[in-house]
């Protein structure tokens, strides 16, 4: 971290990010679905159609878990000791939701050809204006996201010593290439090395940095201690004043987990409704991973880590205590999962773009052929735009976008999910559309007016109730849809009593 360049964790970084780049260029003729489609946005954004449970599952948890994650979860946990974990819970609860809600979206999907979730509520609602406003806002909450994969990168090249934004920019160029080649099959192919290498750090880094610092006993101590320093709402357990807050993180993140675009390509992806339920089942080994991921931010305080960014936690405890060897191995898994997840979401963004604006505004007549072209160089775009967004604005202005990605993107829950269980019985477009306006512009005047906080502070009868704030926008969603619809059907009942009496 003092600007020298580790010139052996380097070679073995450039080794194995030479070796994804080789795998993701091949991809482009691995796991062919319907061939005879030829070029067709299904193949190249979806790979076919064609993942069964394996490729699935390392796809789905390769763009679930990304690096920012192994970078921003541990420094969450340095930075307020047990609120960093609402993480885990939140992982926990997304999987039944997984499990109960996917298949459905699927078999929807598969049997109409839709690519994304803004297809699917088209195909619902027949509403050009709420399709419009389901894909708007998986377009917007995504490039933040895209831009924060960008970030977890930057840090583990500037441990390498290596300054600048040439490395970075040569990265994201490479990923840009071998993803218009080859499309999802990609990240898909990537996930399997990246998930391994991922998996091997983090073990190896649980067993060995503990016993390098005096057991588990002695990271607690010390972390205990310093936490003691810092007073506040930190600490190794939660503070009272934290439950409420704590838990509603974690519920409306596991409602907005898979509302994402990224994550629904990977669902749309799979082979069959039966994939995904199996899925839902064995994704949650990627929460004890991640518990363990967490935990890193303890072992930072026993090992004397002390930063001016909460997000050089890692790569700095990865430099003090193991060989440059494996150090290099550690960096290149953290940026080989910054790939897979910013290539599936320029894929799911790329995908909005042509079938929800694209296509229904511009070229109604476009073919299969025609769409994937778009998809492609839209695909292109997207990653420019991100890595513009980070070489020339504050990265602490792309961290406040994606918090409000979360409030913004659990706005769409309504629309697509309600659909799939026949609660669209009792709500049309109209409805659902003004509920997902309402939401939008609670959630984002609540996060704007807190400094563009996760959580918001409510004054109830003298008592305060600090809850997530995409949730009270997602409720306040939902109570105007509802009065919306009450409304609707209310004139409509009074119509047709006067075409009656007349």
């Amino acid at each position: 971290m003092d600007g020298q360049i580790n010139w052996t964790a380097l070679s073995v970084f450039i080794f194995f990010f030479a070796l994804v780049t080789v795998l993701g260029f091949i991809a482009s003729r691995w796991q062919r679905g319907n061939s005879d489609k030829g070029a067709h946005i299904e193949e190249w954004g979806l790979g076919g159609r064609n993942f069964g449970t394996w490729i699935t599952w390392f796809l789905v948890g390769g763009d679930f878990y990304t690096a920012y994650t192994v970078i921003a979860v541990p420094a969450l946990v340095y930075a307020v000791g047990a609120y960093g974990f609402f993480a885990l819970p939140y992982t926990i609860l997304v999987y039944p939701i997984v499990f109960l809600i996917m298949p459905k979206l699927w078999k929807v999907a598969h049997a109409n050809g839709h690519v994304t979730a803004a297809d699917a509520v088209y195909g619902r609602y027949g509403s050009r204006a709420l399709e419009f406003a389901v894909a708007l806002t998986g377009v917007v909450a995504t490039m933040p996201y895209i831009a924060l994969q960008l970030i977890g990168m930057e840090v583990v090249i500037k441990a390498l010593g290596l300054t600048g934004e040439l490395p970075l920019a040569a990265a994201f160029i490479i990923l840009a290439l071998y993803t218009y080649s080859a499309g999802l099959r990609a990240p898909a192919l990537i996930a399997f090395v990246k998930d391994i290498m991922i998996y091997i750090v983090v073990l190896v880094a649980v067993v060995l940095v503990p016993a390098k610092l005096g057991g588990y006993g002695a990271v607690f101590a010390n972390a205990h201690d310093a936490f003691a320093v810092k007073g506040g709402a930190t600490g190794l357990t939660l503070k009272p004043a934290q439950f409420l807050p704590f838990a509603t993180l974690a519920i409306g993140s596991a409602l907005a987990a898979f509302m994402y675009p990224h994550t629904l390509t990977g669902i749309f992806a799979a082979r069959s409704a039966d994939t995904i339920r199996k899925n839902a089942v064995f994704l949650p080994a990627y929460t004890v991973l991640l518990g363990l991921i967490a935990l890193l931010g303890f072992m930072a305080y026993a090992a004397g880590i002390k930063v001016t960014n909460n997000n050089d936690v890692v790569p700095a405890l990865f430099n003090a205590l193991f060989p440059s060897w494996f150090t290099g191995f550690a960096f290149s898994a953290i940026a080989i999962g910054a790939l897979v997840p910013a290539a599936v979401m320029s894929i799911g963004a790329a995908n909005l773009f042509t079938r929800n604006f694209w296509k229904p505004y511009v070229a109604p007549d476009l073919t299969h052929a025609g769409e994937e072209k778009v998809a492609k160089v839209i695909s292109l775009i997207v990653k420019a735009g991100a890595l513009v967004f980070i070489l020339f604005l504050p990265t602490k202005f792309a961290l406040d976008l994606q918090l409000l990605g979360g409030v913004w993107i659990v706005q769409t829950f309504p629309s697509v999910v309600f659909g799939l269980f026949n609660i669209s019985n009792r709500f049309r477009a109209p409805a659902l559309l003004a509920g997902w306006a309402a939401g939008m512009i609670a959630g984002s005047w609540l996060a704007f007016s807190d400094g563009i906080k996760p959580v918001h502070t409510f004054v109830i009868g003298g008592d305060k109730y600090t809850i997530y704030t995409g949730l009270a926008a997602l409720a306040f969603n939902i109570i105007v849809a509802v009065v919306v619809q009450l409304l609707m059907g209310k004139r409509g009942q009074e119509a047709a009593a006067l075409r009656q009496a007349s």
